[in-house]
């Protein structure tokens, strides 16, 4: 891209899983990136390879305060995801969505910035339907322990919708289902890594209730294709757009699929379902197919043959936490 040509970007929660590597594919395009995170879960290991990159900034800001830069599209992926670290201080976790959607949404309304929107599967709580489509409403427990995190987006896409029919505010919301990958956190309590850590350390492998329960696992690389992928649609496709891998598989599956490719000699511990948990959870991506072209392409296996090798090498580094 030439020096007039090129987008300015900004990533909140730009250092996190999902954001590092969307700050990684966004640079490789030829952008200028704003990479805005407070570290609570993000990391600047994940963003090393960027930081001498002339095009790409890096700033320490809480999105639950004001910010004021001028940008041509903004990308607002800020909240902590895994159940272990938005209970740590579900306040906060509620206002990062909201008032985090409400300081950005009044920025992209000021420069008249494009705004992509990072919800969620957990709109749906313990879904009645299977699998979930976007016009389900959800079966969300209001008062629960998982609400802050899921009222909390719920409340972002109310916002969006508002500002885009009141402002005319150009949005896309996309709701994510189970991802994973590299640069996971180590202990962020979400069950894919919990069980690598678990099986490469031979430790016991901590399945909740019978493992009968379903996640479908998307590899990050096909949610960071998605994420473009809706970014770059036409103004008349907001969302909300399901993306996340249809093929659904139970704890057990997933256990027993990385005790194999680690080679472990973990055996299964089973503990009590936490509250609310979902039983089942299976994205319908037919709307992802039909407005976006898009669909996952990494088998689970091959994406857990690379998160494995990841989170192998953070053991060894003694980075893990």
């Amino acid at each position: 891209m030439g020096q007039f040509s090129r987008k300015r970007i900004l990533v909140t929660g730009g250092a996190g899983f999902l954001g590092s590597h969307l700050c990684d594919r966004l640079m490789a395009a030829g952008n200028d990136v704003l990479c805005v995170d407070n570290f609570f879960t993000g990391a600047k290991d994940n963003i090393a390879q960027l930081i001498d990159n002339p095009n790409f900034e890096l700033m320490r800001h809480d999105v639950t305060f004001p910010l004021y830069v001028e940008v041509d599209e903004i990308y607002n992926l800020a909240c902590p995801a895994s159940p272990i670290h938005y209970q740590h201080d579900p306040v906060q976790t509620t206002k990062t969505s909201v008032h985090g959607a409400i300081n950005m949404l009044g920025l992209a309304k000021r420069v008249r910035a494009k705004i992509f929107q990072a919800s969620t599967s957990e709109v749906y709580g313990d879904p009645a339907v299977h699998p979930q489509v976007e016009e389900y409403w959800g079966n969300v427990n209001p008062i629960g322990p998982r609400s802050c995190y899921d009222e909390g987006k719920r409340c972002a896409e109310t916002l969006f919708f508002d500002y885009h029919r009141q402002h005319k505010l150009r949005i896309k919301v996309i709701r994510i289902f189970n991802t994973y990958g590299p640069r996971m956190h180590p202990n962020d309590g979400r069950v894919v890594s919990n069980f690598v850590m678990q099986a490469l350390q031979n430790q016991p492998i901590t399945i909740y209730g019978d493992g009968s329960q379903t996640r479908s696992f998307c590899y990050v690389d096909d949610m960071i294709d998605a994420f473009i992928a809706l970014m770059a649609s036409g103004d008349d496709v907001t969302g909300p757009i399901n993306v996340g891998n249809p093929g659904e598989f139970t704890m057990l599956e997933l256990a027993q699929n990385i005790i194999d490719i680690t080679g472990s000699k973990s055996r299964i511990e089973r503990r009590p379902l936490p509250q609310d948990d979902p039983k089942q959870r299976r994205p319908n991506i037919e709307k992802a197919q039909q407005h976006l072209g898009w669909s996952p392409k990494v088998p689970l296996r091959d994406g857990l043959v690379k998160t494995v090798e990841y989170f192998d090498k953070l053991i060894a580094s003694k980075k893990a936490i």
